[in-house]
């Protein structure tokens, strides 16, 4: 990273320096424990052959996902969650070589099979 770079942050909310878990720990608990449901649902997801089950898993799948969003946003705006900028460079790295991967698809833009 550049060091004119710097996190993307939000003022930090006033918490009490305590060894007793306070409102960002619990509130960064409860995201790692999302995050961690999340990515369980998605392997269920992927390897279901039950259609019934599958529809009820993928709609707690999309609450639970939604509640992940809710308390990372939460964080966020308590300055208790940032985010490092990514550098221009490495975008266009980035995007120069999934660009060449592109023509390796089997369908175009339109989604039909190339001839």
């Amino acid at each position: 990273m550049n060091q004119n770079q710097q996190k993307i942050q939000n003022p930090e909310s006033p918490i009490a320096k305590t060894p007793q878990m306070n409102d960002r720990d619990f509130t960064n608990d409860i995201l790692a424990t999302e995050k961690y449901m999340t990515d369980s649902y998605c392997t269920y997801l992927n390897e279901a052959s039950h259609q019934a089950l599958y529809q009820d898993i993928l709609t707690i799948f999309n609450e639970t996902q939604n509640a992940q969003r809710d308390f990372y946003n939460l964080m966020f705006q308590k300055g208790w969650y940032s985010i490092e900028p990514a550098e221009q460079q490495k975008l266009q790295q980035t995007y120069q070589q999934f660009q060449g991967y592109s023509s390796q698809f089997p369908y175009n833009n339109g989604n039909k099979p190339i001839q």
